[in-house]
């Protein structure tokens, strides 16, 4: 029952904006989704390189997580035999206004990831960005990602870093600041970085999460919001955000802490 009422949060939290809605898309018109995706590659241009969708082509590809569509219009447009699901009416909604409007195909739906409706092993490639760890069983999403996907499939999914510096800003905020000290990152994640329940990990963690992949390289730089060089951010702005983007020493994270980035990205293979 805990279970399903944080799901429930998790549904409400996506479904009430879809991620990046309401700082980057003014409209529904071509032009605002093309523009939503221009801004945010200039944004996270680490989404290009990891992605390669170019890598996709002629695979039969499930996205989880589609969002506003951004990623998945370009596996469409490099020649993905694309699936797509998320767990928000919205978000499939977006991303299906997109495809109509830009002449692409995908069979989209509303799906738990927890709960995958598809086949053992009926997809080549599984690509996910930063949303498998707001599920409240993430661990059952990951043997779910095993299931479905073939011998020798691949997968490009990004989770959360736990040492990342949005989590030191964050614990800054909510720990230091606030007289708390103490109180974990797990609990700064999942009570105030996105959705109720978020999670991130370790590397040791995601390691151990994807114990039944080959896992070929995981990474974790540097971004945007861990340099806050951006107004990025859903949940979090005001004066001490601005007047911490003023003091921030990026020099010293740049050369001291390259690895200690928000995205932990994986690069995956079926065993």
């Amino acid at each position: 029952m805990v279970t399903d009422n944080l799901k429930n949060e998790v549904r409400d939290f996506w479904n009430e904006s879809s991620c990046g809605e309401k700082l980057f898309l003014e409209g529904f018109s071509k032009d605002d989704y093309l523009g939503q995706s221009k801004i945010r590659y200039e944004l996270e241009p680490e989404i290009l390189d990891f992605g390669q969708f170019e890598s996709f082509k002629d695979k039969k590809t499930l996205e989880i997580g589609v969002g506003l569509g951004s990623d998945h219009m370009l596996l469409a447009q490099n020649g993905a035999i694309l699936t797509g699901i998320d767990l928000t009416e919205r978000a499939v909604g977006h991303t299906k206004r997109r495809f109509e409007l830009l002449g692409l195909t995908s069979d989209l739906s509303i799906a738990d990831a927890e709960n995958l409706p598809f086949e053992n092993e009926s997809f080549e490639m599984i690509y996910s960005w930063g949303v498998i760890h707001h599920s409240p069983n993430t661990p059952r999403v990951v043997d779910e990602i095993h299931r479905v996907l073939k011998e020798n499939g691949k997968c490009k999914i990004m989770i959360y870093h736990k040492h990342s510096l949005v989590g030191f800003m964050l614990w800054l905020r909510y720990g230091l600041f606030a007289f708390r000290p103490f109180i974990g990152l797990n609990k700064i994640y999942h009570q105030y970085l996105e959705s109720p329940g978020t999670k991130a990990y370790s590397y040791k963690e995601a390691r151990e999460l994807f114990h039944k992949f080959k896992i070929n390289s995981i990474t974790s730089p540097l971004t945007h919001g861990d340099l806050l060089t951006s107004q990025a951010g859903q949940r979090h702005k005001g004066a001490v955000l601005t007047g911490a983007r003023k003091i921030w020493p990026r020099r010293f994270f740049k050369a001291f802490m390259r690895n200690n980035g928000l995205f932990l990205m994986l690069d995956l293979e079926k065993k």
